[in-house]
């Protein structure tokens, strides 16, 4: 069986999974296009998916880096704003790590930083799940970097190829969520282990990872990671610190005085995709993200208060049941998830991206306050989606232009004000570019040398921050072991 029609066995296998757990009202006309979509595969859906692609016009590439073990999500770390004036949240990253942001350190505003499931030979912190790690690389260079498997085994932010390469935060006992808070629920964790998904709070904080360290179906874990890769110091709430893992970080668990959730919901599954909201609408200029896991629900952390769910599992279409990608392919299934803050319909106040991967769909989730101060937060109100014949197991989405400027949400997640975003497929090595609308504006086939990838899948997407380069992570589905590409933007 091809890599491809393994890929859509899987598919198929999340939507008959997902269908089944749906309500029986309603459901008729999806079992329809669920049989529909089964009968095209069996009778050779890939062969013309092979063709369509043919006649793509390609994208070539270059390779930044290699020998990276699961390379997942990644961005660029931009420019942190130093913008308390303007009314930000938090003491920002200027003012407290210069030395992390200067040229050539470890949050250079012109590094990517690339999630991988190695540790680089970093031991392992004792019960904080599966081994892995933010890397931060230049990739500036002609030449392709091969990343040392054992570069890291100091356990600290190590370096290698010249400081080319660079360990941003790893699962590993130096960075466990006790360094910083001891009194954490949560301080045996680190804040990276598996990490599938990432956003950097460019306008007043840090960098937000989210993790499955258990595997898909077990708790999942999102952090506050400061520039030195330890989970946040000085935070908010001491029994957070920089750490949410599973329910252990509940706003019934962790609130002072103690207080119930506000919209039930925690980190039940592995998590997947997050993307930084912005300021909490309850009036105490916290931040909050929005982490979605692999049951398909999304909840919000808010640095102070903890977390509260904010859509039930299913609301995306999860990636649960189709598990059989990653554990025959030895790459794991993840989300790609933007915010747009901006030209929202009343009384819609942010809106979220989310691909479905083996639905070959983009979910759009419409979010609007809830409650009242002081326990106001976020709440899915509406969801429509986007489909196209160019999604081809969409696994990651990034804006084409980011939010770089604005105080309360810049980040590699946030799409400019009417910016289109970029979907990374991974059933066929292509990119779309897409409209907020769902139209699709051009498609891309990726190529090396002028011939497609071979044996190699997509696995994310970012844009750089002046919006002329695309930096993408490949990962082998036999060996796991993966890279990074840069590629014009387009």
């Amino acid at each position: 069986m091809s890599k491809l029609a393994r890929r859509r066995s899987a598919a198929d296998a999340a939507r008959i999974h997902f269908l089944r757990s749906q309500p029986i009202a309603g459901r008729a006309a999806q079992v329809m296009l669920a049989l529909a979509a089964g009968i095209a595969a069996i009778g050779g859906l890939a062969a013309p998916q092979d063709a369509r692609a043919q006649g793509v016009p390609s994208l070539e590439a270059r390779v930044v880096a290699v020998n990276i073990p699961g390379a997942s999500a990644v961005a660029q770390v931009g420019t942190f704003l130093n913008a308390l004036a303007q009314g930000a949240c938090a003491n920002p990253i200027p003012r407290i790590f210069p030395t992390y942001i200067r040229p050539g350190a470890v949050l250079d505003p012109n590094r990517i930083l690339v999630g991988s499931t190695s540790n680089f030979g970093a031991s392992r912190a004792i019960g904080a799940g599966r081994e892995g790690s933010f890397l931060s690389i230049d990739p500036s260079g002609s030449k392709t970097l091969s990343v040392p498997s054992d570069f890291a085994s100091n356990g600290v932010q190590a370096s290698a190829l010249g400081g080319a390469v660079q360990m941003f935060s790893a699962n590993s006992p130096h960075w466990v969520n006790g360094f910083n808070n001891p009194s954490a629920v949560t301080k045996q964790y680190t804040g990276v282990s598996n990490p599938l998904g990432l956003s950097n709070n460019n306008a007043f904080g840090r960098i937000w990872p989210a993790n499955s360290p258990f595997g898909l179906d077990g708790a999942g874990s999102s952090s506050i990671l400061d520039p030195t890769g330890l989970p946040l110091a000085g935070a908010p709430n001491a029994l957070i610190g920089g750490v949410y893992v599973g329910n252990l970080t509940n706003r019934n668990a962790v609130a002072s005085p103690p207080q119930s959730q506000v919209i039930p919901g925690g980190l039940n599954t592995g998590a997947v995709g997050t993307a930084l909201l912005g300021p909490s609408p309850d009036g105490t200029c916290k931040a909050v993200f929005a982490v979605v896991t692999a049951d398909g629900a999304i909840v919000q952390e808010h640095t102070l208060k903890g977390l509260d769910g904010l859509a039930p599992a299913g609301t995306v279409r999860p990636i649960l049941g189709g598990d059989g990608n990653s554990q025959g392919e030895a790459i794991e299934p993840r989300f790609g998830v933007i915010m747009n803050p901006y030209n929202t319909p009343a009384p819609v106040v942010r809106q979220l991206f989310v691909s479905e991967p083996f639905f070959d769909t983009i979910a759009v989730v419409n979010l609007t306050n809830f409650g009242t101060a002081p326990n106001q937060v976020f709440r899915a109100d509406s969801i429509s989606r986007l489909s196209s014949s160019a999604l081809n197991l969409p696994v990651d989405l990034t804006p084409v232009q980011r939010d770089v400027d604005n105080v309360n949400w810049a980040s590699n997640t946030a799409l400019d004000d009417g910016s289109d975003f970029y979907v990374a497929n991974q059933g066929d090595n292509t990119i779309v570019r897409m409209q907020q609308d769902g139209a699709v504006v051009a498609l891309r086939r990726v190529t090396l040398n002028g011939h497609p990838l071979d044996n190699v899948s997509l696995n994310g997407i970012a844009a750089s921050v002046d919006a002329t380069t695309i930096f993408a992570t490949y990962g082998d589905p036999n060996t796991g072991q993966g890279g990074v590409l840069a590629m014009p933007a387009f």
